[in-house]
């Protein structure tokens, strides 16, 4: 391959950060490796937030993503403000079978509430049916509240779903960011087109014939 299509690829590489959050013991690392190496970890002492990189095609465009595998301490610690700006996606994880953990994704739902960053949810262990604390609908009606992505999987089980629920935050974030390049493209050429209409204006009244 000649270094001009390496150049070409390399720039259009797009980079996406997702922040992965969710109670203790939802299985966000688990979610996170799966994704990563279609490995499925069973036990990890997860004791600090990890950073990874991976690069994949989405929709056949490469995509760099820099995932941030949070560690919360208890049921009370929620993500700071400095995570949730850091993120260009939040991936919002808890437990079938562990009522608290869902809770916990309602406050942070809560807490971004009024931001306009892209969310998915996705409920883990879905495997555990006999388990179930948390109903199908009871996840759906809050993906509709934040107006984002749901669905259940098992990370135990299942590569497919999981890598999924990764690629499809990622297509949220990519046509937020068309969005936000069209709204700032449209408010650019809205000012540019008033300030000539002024200038026109201008023009015109001093080439009236004078008296």
């Amino acid at each position: 391959m000649n270094s001009k299509v390496m150049k070409r690829k390399k720039s259009s590489l797009s980079e996406v950060k997702v922040a992965v959050l969710g109670a203790p013991g939802v299985g966000k690392t688990a979610l996170s490796v799966r994704f990563l190496t279609r490995r499925y970890l069973g036990e990890y002492d997860h004791k600090s937030e990890t950073r990874y990189k991976h690069e994949v095609l989405v929709d056949n465009d490469p995509v760099l993503y820099e995932i941030l595998d949070t560690c919360p301490k208890d049921y009370n610690d929620l993500p700071s403000n400095e995570t949730i700006n850091w993120a260009d996606g939040l991936l919002l994880v808890y437990s079938i079978n562990d009522r608290n953990s869902f809770g916990f994704v309602k406050k942070i739902g809560a807490l971004i509430s009024n931001n306009d960053i892209p969310v998915y949810i996705v409920a883990n262990k879905n495997d555990l049916v006999h388990l179930r604390d948390v109903s199908v609908e009871e996840g759906a009606i809050l993906a509709r509240s934040l107006e984002c992505g749901f669905t259940e999987v098992a990370a135990s089980e299942q590569i497919a779903p999981v890598a999924v629920v990764f690629q499809e935050l990622c297509r949220a974030v990519l046509a937020s960011r068309r969005k936000s390049k069209h709204s700032l493209l449209e408010r650019m050429l809205g000012s540019r087109t008033s300030n000539l209409r002024l200038y026109v204006r201008g023009k015109s009244d001093s080439a009236l014939p004078k008296d």
